[in-house]
């Protein structure tokens, strides 16, 4: 199983596009090499780089097996969004305080659709996977926010 993005490389910078510094929209995802006992996928986004503990951006669980892409500023339609770290659904943009920081984009291919009484956060979310991850595949992104030039005159 694979995940991959059509516009930045593993270990390499995410566009500003993607960030807070540009639209502040997910980026364009492919999926590819999906088991065929597969029932669901499910996505993690994460910063393990942010200040005070790992930053959850992103959690989209319950995804079709047959996904096979997810467009940029979309999510696939019968998926759920799980809570991240600002405590709602939805797509947090990469935008690190300082230095340069990883997004973590692990894909979960599952051997069940996850109950939807609850939206999952990142600790539930891995709980209610326990047991069913097939398969499992990473990519990550990098992101430093640009620094003013000190010639910018005001």
């Amino acid at each position: 199983m694979q995940i991959l993005s059509p516009v930045f490389e593993n270990n390499t910078m995410l566009p500003a596009l993607y960030t807070c510094d540009g639209k502040g929209i997910n980026p364009p995802l492919a999926f590819s090499g999906i088991t065929t006992d597969t029932k669901s996928l499910a996505l993690v986004v994460e910063d393990p780089d942010a200040p005070s503990k790992t930053f959850i951006h992103w959690i989209v669980y319950n995804m079709l097996p047959n996904t096979a892409e997810i467009t940029e500023g979309t999510w696939p339609e019968n998926a759920v969004l799980g809570i991240t770290s600002l405590n709602k659904p939805g797509y947090v943009a990469a935008c690190p305080p300082s230095g340069v920081h990883r997004y973590i984009f692990t894909l979960y291919a599952l051997d069940i659709m996850l109950p939807t009484e609850d939206v999952y956060t990142k600790n539930t979310l891995a709980f209610a996977m326990q047991g069913h991850i097939l398969a499992t595949s990473q990519l990550i992104g990098l992101y430093q926010r640009p620094t003013p030039s000190k010639n910018a005159s005001n």
